[in-house]
C-alpha cells in the first residue's frame, strides 16, 4: 500500500468503529492521530494487537471484523499480534454473556488454539504476523500481583456492567473469577506494550477501562482501543453466534457460505458491507445509494456481497461457481447435479440420518431442524426424528444441503 498521510491512516482505521459515545469516538480518534506522529517521530511502526480465546475450534465471520482491522493496520506497516488466550479461556469472557460461561480445560484450549491461528490467515498476511499466547505471561502472575491489579477496581464497576447486572437482578450467582477476566486483558496489552487495542463493542470495559487503567498503573502509556462494531446473523438481529447456529463459519465451503450470504435480511447488508468486505467506503456509499433510489435490486446487491464474501476465504472461480449453483437451484428450482451420497443402514430414524450425513450437528440442530419443516425427502416435509427413515431419494437441510440417499 502507498505511503499514507497520518489524517489518511487515521481515516481508513477509525472506519467501522462504534463506541456509543460520539465524545469517545472523538477521543479515540484524536489519541490514535496523537501515537501515531509519535511513533513516526520515533521512526516505528505502531504496535497493535487483538485477543483470541480458542473456546471453540472454528471461526465465523462474526471474528473475522478484528482480523480485517488487524489487517489493515498491517497494510499500512504496522506490526500486529494475534494473541491467541490460552490462558484467558480458562475462565472465558463474560462481556457478551448474560449466564456463566462454561469453564474449558487446558487440553481442550491447546486443542482449539492449534487451529485459530491457521483460520486466521485466511485475512491476516502471515509473514507479517506475530502470533502469541497469553499463559507466556499470565501464568507467572503470581497472589500478590493480582491484589496489586485489583487495587484499581471496585466492585460496584463490575456490577454496574450490564452483563453482570442482569444477573445480580434476577438473583443469579455473578462468580468472583469472571471478574478476573478484564484483570488479565488489561494486562495482555501492558505485556504487549500495546500501542492499539482492536476489540469488539462488547470490549468496551475491558479495553478502555481495565487495559487502560492497569498500563498507567504499572507505569505504561496506556493504549488506545479501536472498537469495532458487532456483526448480526444471518438472522439480521442477534449477534452471530456458533451456539445460535445463526452464523457464517469461513472454512464453509462456497456454495454453503454463498447461500447463507443470500439469506441475512436486505436491513443487514449494510453492516456486512462495512464490516466484512474489502470495500471503499465510496464503494458502499454508491451501492446504498443505488439502494435507497431503487436503481439497484437488494437481491442483486446482496448477489455481489456474497461473491465478494466468497471470494475473500475462498477465490473468484469458487465465488463465480457457487453462484452459478445458487442461481440454478434457488432460482431456476433445480436440484443440484452432483452431491454427496449416503448409504441408509437398516433401522436409522430420520435424525439418525441428518446426523451420520453431516447435515446437522447436532441433535438438538436435527429436531430444530425438522420441527421448523426445514428437512424435505423428494420435495415431502418430514417432521418426526424417531420415524424409520422412508425410504432412498434427495434428502434436502434447509436451502442449501442436499444428501443422495441410497440403500
Amino acid at each position: 500500500m502507498a505511503e499514507m498521510t497520518i489524517d489518511e491512516q487515521v481515516l481508513i482505521l477509525m472506519r467501522g468503529t462504534e463506541y456509543g459515545d460520539d465524545d469517545l469516538k472523538q477521543a479515540m480518534t484524536e489519541e490514535l492521530r496523537q501515537r501515531l506522529r509519535e511513533a513516526q517521530n520515533e521512526g516505528r511502526p505502531l504496535r497493535v494487537y487483538c485477543g483470541y480465546d480458542p473456546r471453540t475450534a472454528d471461526l465465523h465471520l462474526g471474528h473475522t471484523i478484528t482480523m480485517r482491522k488487524l489487517r489493515q493496520f498491517q497494510d499500512l506497516g504496522h506490526q500486529v499480534t494475534f494473541l491467541v488466550g490460552t490462558y484467558t479461556s480458562l475462565i472465558g469472557d463474560p462481556s457478551d454473556k448474560d449466564v456463566l460461561r462454561p469453564q474449558l480445560t487446558p487440553e481442550k484450549v491447546e486443542e482449539n488454539a492449534r487451529t485459530y491461528t491457521e483460520q486466521a490467515f485466511k485475512v491476516l498476511d502471515r509473514e507479517k504476523t506475530i502470533v502469541r499466547f497469553n499463559a507466556e505471561w499470565l501464568s507467572r502472575l503470581n497472589f500478590a500481583d493480582l491484589i496489586r491489579l485489583a487495587s484499581n477496581f471496585t466492585i460496584q464497576q463490575f456490577l454496574t456492567r450490564e452483563n453482570f447486572k442482569i444477573r445480580w437482578e434476577k438473583g443469579d450467582a455473578v462468580y468472583l473469577h469472571e471478574t478476573f477476566y478484564a484483570l488479565m486483558q488489561g494486562y495482555d496489552a501492558y505485556a504487549l506494550s500495546a500501542d492499539v487495542q482492536v476489540g469488539g463493542t462488547d470490549q468496551l470495559f475491558n479495553i478502555l477501562t481495565a487495559a487502560r487503567k492497569i498500563m498507567t498503573f504499572l507505569g505504561a502509556k496506556p493504549n488506545i482501543g479501536v472498537i469495532m462494531g458487532i456483526l448480526p446473523g444471518t438472522d439480521g438481529v442477534i449477534r452471530m453466534s456458533k451456539s445460535l447456529g445463526n452464523h457464517i463459519p469461513i472454512h464453509a465451503d462456497p456454495e454453503d457460505m454463498y447461500g447463507k450470504v443470500m439469506s441475512i435480511p436486505d436491513m443487514a447488508m449494510g453492516q456486512f458491507f462495512r464490516l466484512v468486505t474489502r470495500w471503499t467506503t465510496q464503494e458502499i456509499d454508491v451501492l446504498e445509494q443505488g439502494l435507497a433510489s431503487g436503481e439497484l435490486h437488494p437481491r442483486d446487491v446482496k448477489m455481489k456481497l456474497a461473491r465478494e464474501i466468497v471470494s475473500i476465504y475462498h477465490n473468484e472461480v469458487e465465488a463465480e461457481r457457487a453462484e452459478g449453483a445458487f442461481i440454478r437451484i434457488f432460482q431456476h428450482g433445480d436440484v443440484p447435479e452432483e452431491m454427496a451420497e449416503y448409504e441408509l443402514l437398516p433401522g436409522q430414524t430420520v435424525l439418525d440420518v441428518l446426523i451420520a450425513g453431516n447435515l446437522v450437528s447436532s441433535k438438538g440442530e436435527g429436531r430444530r431442524l425438522l420441527e421448523q419443516k426445514g428437512v424435505r425427502l423428494d420435495g415431502e416435509t418430514l417432521i418426526d426424528p424417531n420415524q424409520s427413515f422412508p425410504h432412498p431419494g434427495v434428502l434436502q437441510v434447509g436451502k442449501r444441503r442436499y444428501l443422495r440417499i441410497k440403500l
